[in-house]
C-alpha cells in the first residue's frame, strides 16, 4: 500500500513511545497489511476453486447464506489460517497500544486533568454501564471502553486512539477522523441549506469522528457523549490539545438528558453495530426527540448486507463471530426504513447512501473487514429528516 507508514499526528494527549514499542506497533501494522495484501484475496479463490464445489456436491445448489458459506470455508484451510492470524493480529495490536499505556499510566492521568480545557467535561459517576457494554471486550480491547485503573483514568482512551490508527494502517488519516471529515464534506455538497448551530455526537468515543464537526461548522455549539468516563476523559484532553470546543458528557444514547427539540443535527460513528437491537430502537427515537424540527440525523456504519453475495456477507460478518462483535450481523440485517418510521421519522424518506471517503489520496485495499476496517473507501449513512 502507499503511504504505508505516513504516522498518526501527534498531539499532546497521545501516548509517547520508546523506540522499541513505536517498532512493535509498526510490525503490527505491517502483519495487517500482510493479511490484507496477499491472504486475504486468496480466500475468494479457496471458496471458488475447493468450498463451493463441496456444498454444490451435497446440495445440488450453491450456497445462499452466511451459515451455508461457513460449513464449507471454515473447513477450508486457507481459510483457517487468515482467520486464526487475523485474531492473532487483533490481540498482538491491543497489546501493543497497551505496553506504553501501562509503562506511564499515572502520567496520562494527571496530564489529561492538567490540560488548559477548552469546551466541557460533565461525567456522571451513577450513570449505569449498559450490559452491551460489560458482557464483552468489545473489539478485543482488554477491558472494554468503560474500565478504570486509577483514579481520573485515561489509560482506555489512549490505548484505543493509537489503537485505531494500527488497525485501519493508517487509512482513515493522521487523526482517524475520516468518517466525521467524509460526513461533513458530503453534508457540505450535498445539503449546503443545513448550517447546523447545535450539533451531538452520540457514542463518541475518544472523539476521532467529532472533531471534523467542531473544525467543519464553526461557530456550531458541538456536543459528544459516551457511556465510558476513561474514553471522555481523554476525549476531552484531546480536543483540548487540538484547540477544538466540544462538549463531552457521560451519558447513556438510550436516554439523552438534553431537552426536546435542541439539536440542528445529530450523528454518530459506528456506533449501532455496538448496541443490542433494543438499544437501536431507544437510540433513534432520542434522535428523533432531540431534533429541532428540520434538523437531520445521520449514522455512519459500514455497508449493510443487503444486496451483497453470500461469499461476500461471510467474509464481512467475520466480526460477529471472531472479534466480539456480537450485534454486528443484526444491525446489518435491519429494516433502516422501518427503524427510522417507528421511531417518529415519518415526513421524510430516510437517506441510505454509499458515501466516499474524505481520503481518497491515500490507497484503498477495497475491503471493509477481513481486517481492513478503514479500506474500504466509502461509508455507508443512514439517516433521515425531522
Amino acid at each position: 500500500m502507499s503511504n504505508a507508514y505516513k504516522e498518526q499526528q501527534l498531539h499532546d494527549a497521545l501516548p509517547s513511545t520508546s523506540h522499541d514499542e513505536l517498532a512493535r506497533q509498526h510490525f503490527v501494522r505491517s502483519f495487517k497489511e500482510h493479511l490484507v495484501t496477499d491472504l486475504h484475496p486468496g480466500l475468494k479463490t479457496a471458496y471458488e476453486k475447493r468450498a463451493k464445489g463441496k456444498f454444490v456436491e451435497k446440495h445440488q445448489r450453491e450456497p445462499e447464506s452466511i451459515q451455508e458459506v461457513g460449513q464449507v470455508m471454515k473447513q477450508d484451510t486457507h481459510y483457517q489460517a487468515w482467520s486464526s492470524l487475523l485474531r492473532t493480529s487483533q490481540e498482538m495490536m491491543w497489546s501493543s497500544a497497551q505496553i506504553p499505556v501501562q509503562r506511564a499510566i499515572q502520567k496520562l492521568a494527571t496530564q489529561a486533568a492538567e490540560t488548559p480545557a477548552v469546551g466541557s467535561l460533565r461525567l456522571d459517576p451513577d450513570l449505569k454501564i449498559p450490559a452491551y457494554h460489560t458482557a464483552v471486550d468489545i473489539h478485543c480491547q482488554p477491558g472494554g471502553y468503560h474500565t478504570e485503573y486509577i483514579e481520573n483514568d485515561v489509560a482506555q482512551g489512549a490505548i484505543y486512539d493509537r489503537a485505531v490508527y494500527i488497525y485501519a494502517m493508517g487509512q482513515m488519516g493522521v487523526n482517524n477522523a475520516d468518517m466525521g471529515d467524509s460526513t461533513v464534506a458530503w453534508l457540505k455538497q450535498e445539503h449546503p441549506e443545513l448550517k447546523p448551530t447545535r450539533i451531538l455526537d452520540l457514542g463518541c468515543a475518544v472523539g476521532h469522528s467529532t472533531l471534523p464537526y467542531a473544525s467543519g461548522f464553526e461557530g456550531a455549539e458541538v456536543h459528544a457523549i459516551d457511556v465510558a468516563a476513561p474514553m471522555l476523559r481523554y476525549a476531552h484532553a484531546r480536543a483540548s490539545s487540538m484547540g477544538l470546543p466540544v462538549h463531552f458528557s457521560q451519558q447513556n444514547a438510550e436516554t439523552l438528558d438534553f431537552e426536546d427539540n435542541s439539536f440542528d443535527l445529530v450523528v454518530s460513528h459506528i456506533l449501532l453495530h455496538e448496541t443490542s437491537s433494543a438499544a437501536i430502537k431507544n437510540i433513534i427515537r432520542e434522535c428523533h426527540r432531540v431534533l429541532k424540527p428540520g434538523g437531520m440525523m445521520l449514522h455512519v456504519e459500514t455497508p449493510p448486507y443487503e444486496g451483497m453475495e453470500p461469499f461476500d456477507t461471510f467474509i464481512f460478518d467475520w466480526d460477529s463471530e471472531n472479534n466480539n462483535e456480537p450485534f454486528w450481523r443484526k444491525s446489518h440485517l435491519l429494516d433502516l426504513e422501518a427503524l427510522a418510521r417507528d421511531s417518529g421519522f415519518q415526513s421524510h424518506k430516510p437517506i441510505q447512501i454509499m458515501v466516499p471517503s474524505a481520503f481518497q489520496e491515500t490507497q484503498r485495499s477495497n475491503t471493509f473487514q477481513g481486517g481492513d476496517f478503514g479500506g474500504g473507501g466509502v461509508w455507508f449513512v443512514y439517516g433521515c429528516q425531522k
